[in-house]
């Protein structure tokens, strides 16, 4: 009898010891900067992950997944909070100060751990907002996951750095070096000149992404050594799109769409819908990560979250099932200010390009270190583009729509042609009313919003909802012909509320020359409105149509910035003018605002001042 007993305590141990729970083990294998369309499990040709295939073969590839930024600190805000970000005040890259999160809502390793998971990531964090205690066990380049209690359900993040933006900052004797016979099967964008230093580039960032496929496989391996496999759900995918020029920081699908392969063992396919080795052409985007990975570990996800349980207890199938569309946005990246809203509803893409005078080549100080933007730069001077790629340094739309069957690269607008006039029209209005419901915190700058708006940003929005509405009405002004709107135009300059003033001149800047006939109340504006962003609102679209002014109110209206953030958007407007207007001369210094803004040369301001500096 002894013996038996022994013998069953024998069993139970070792049942506990190879982590037979009641619970999935949940992995995340991340590549940071990797688009779909550089993988060949997405684009013939493209980079061989060839354990990452296998993986896929065992498991479900998303044909549709897609970040809602472009961009990394944004991205992983959203998916581990499972909330959009310009609705909870998280959509500018680099952080400037971190907020709180919204009410009821953690992130989900949070959940997980009380549940019992071991919570662990390795390695980035980058949030832009300010993270509660009690969300990860470890979180270090030395987190594991196999520091938890014996038979313990673990979460872990295995995030993989050698695909990032950083190594593609090479210098030209590396490209010199190499023999161009090498490069003659990469198959360069339409978007980018073919030359050399673009063929190289892809080379090298193709040859970075199988470094990520290698130290995956090792990973992998190392849960199949451990008898884990049999147990553990595995996720892999790009923490945002590509990193190639017009690619990171950009809202095209380049910078969006990501690859998703989800792989689950027997033990544990009740909880998904497709079956083993298919592809799915359900829409997955990062907000859906959160409340999916409760869903598997039984969690019911929190009510504050945006996103849609695609697996598990809690799965939406058919919600899953008819999902065909994705959101995105670009605000901020570093110091290069934008607003870019998209809408991605099955084939086609519809893009809201708000301030359209913003070109995508507006400088910015990491994304020019690498050569391909440097030399894509030049040869536009040179004037030895074609059209297709001229269209980076060219003034947008102020919205695009893209067949993207037919035009994956996003390459030819269809928003003017009378056959696409209704797609174009429902798309807009879907994105409108997407963008109020949330409501879209940006149509705020930035630096009003960390004054106004940092203790709670989501009550914010949802108290000045009827605001944000009217602001966005003005915005849309720029969607119609300037004879039709002029009045209403001429009527938002002259009302009392900054920010409808605000957008009335961004508008008149989105017109043009149309919007000449304005000029003297824009004048008006500059010389005695007591907002520093309206004003310099006015001196972008003085200058950007070369209509004279006094020169002298750019320094007053600079020394008068009240932040940092402030005087960033400004001086993004000085960078646009100079860039689209080389003979628009001022002479500023860095002394022009107190000495903690500018004493770190990488700071945001320190960049624009340097960048300003040498092009004045």
């Amino acid at each position: 009898m002894r013996l038996i007993f022994l013998f069953v305590l024998l069993l139970l141990n070792s049942a506990c010891d190879s982590n037979d729970t009641p619970l999935p083990n949940i992995v995340w294998l991340t590549t940071e900067d990797n688009a779909a369309q550089h993988m060949d499990l997405y684009s013939p040709g493209a980079a061989a992950m060839p354990n990452l295939e296998k993986l896929s073969h065992e498991g479900v590839v998303f044909n549709y997944a897609f970040s809602n930024a472009p961009v990394c600190s944004v991205a992983r805000s959203t998916m581990i909070t499972g909330c959009y970000a310009p609705r909870i005040f998280t959509q500018y890259h680099r952080r400037t100060q971190r907020v709180p999160l919204p009410e009821g809502v953690m992130p989900f390793p949070y959940y997980l751990k009380k549940a019992g998971y071991y919570t662990t990531n390795n390695n980035k964090e980058d949030y832009n907002f300010i993270l509660p205690k009690g969300v990860w066990d470890e979180s270090s380049k030395k987190a594991s996951y196999k520091n938890r209690k014996s038979g313990q359900p673990f979460f872990h993040i295995q995030n993989h750095t050698v695909s990032h933006e950083q190594h593609l900052h090479f210098d030209q004797s590396t490209i010199d070096d190499f023999k161009e016979e090498d490069l003659q099967n990469i198959e360069v964008f339409p978007y980018h000149p073919d030359t050399k230093t673009f063929r190289y580039t892809y080379y090298h960032f193709h040859n970075r992404l199988a470094m990520a496929d290698q130290q995956m496989g090792k990973f992998i391996q190392d849960l199949k050594d451990q008898g884990l496999m049999e147990n553990t759900i595995i996720f892999y995918f790009g923490d945002h799109g590509g990193l190639l020029p017009r690619s990171k920081g950009f809202a095209y699908e380049s910078g969006l769409q990501v690859p998703l392969i989800v792989y689950y063992p027997p033990k544990w396919e009740h909880l998904f819908q497709d079956k083993k080795g298919s592809r799915s052409n359900s829409f997955f985007e990062f907000i859906d990560f959160a409340p999916s990975v409760l869903s598997l570990a039984g969690i019911a996800p929190p009510e504050p979250m945006d996103g849609t349980p695609v697996f598990g207890k809690y799965a939406q199938p058919l919600k899953v099932k008819n999902k065909n569309n994705a959101l995105g946005h670009a605000d901020r990246f570093d110091e290069k200010y934008d607003m870019v809203r998209t809408l991605r509803v099955g084939k086609y893409k519809y893009i809201r390009n708000y301030q359209p005078f913003n070109t995508d080549a507006l400088f910015n100080f990491y994304r020019y270190k690498m050569l391909a933007f440097q030399e894509w730069d030049a040869l536009y001077l040179e004037g030895k583009l074609n059209p297709e790629q001229q269209q980076y340094f060219k003034q947008k739309n102020p919205e695009a729509l893209y067949n993207l069957e037919e035009d994956p690269h996003e390459i030819k607008d269809l928003s003017q042609e009378v056959s696409h006039q209704e797609i174009l029209k429902s798309m807009r209005k879907q994105l409108q009313n997407k963008l109020l419901d949330l409501p879209d915190l940006s149509f705020y700058p930035e630096s009003f919003l960390l004054e106004n708006a940092l203790q709670n940003p989501v009550a914010f929005g949802q108290k000045h909802q009827s605001e944000i509405e009217a602001l966005m009405a003005i915005a849309d002004l720029s969607l119609t012909t300037f004879d039709l709107v002029s009045d209403e135009v001429l009527d938002a300059l002259r009302d009392k509320n900054p920010w409808k003033r605000y957008w009335a001149l961004i508008v008149c800047t989105s017109f043009g020359e149309k919007a000449k006939s304005l000029m003297p109340q824009i004048k008006n504006i500059l010389e005695k409105d007591t907002e520093n962003l309206v004003r310099i609102r006015a001196i972008e679209f003085l200058a950007l149509n070369g209509i004279d002014f006094d020169k002298s109110i750019i320094e007053e209206i600079m020394k008068n910035a009240v932040s940092e953030t402030e005087a960033n958007l400004m001086l993004n407007s000085l960078a646009l003018i100079v860039r689209s207007r080389p003979d628009f001369k001022i002479y500023l210094t860095k002394d022009i605002f107190p000495a903690e803004w500018t004493r770190n040369p990488k700071d945001l301001i320190s960049r624009r001042m340097q960048y300003l500096v040498d092009n004045l």
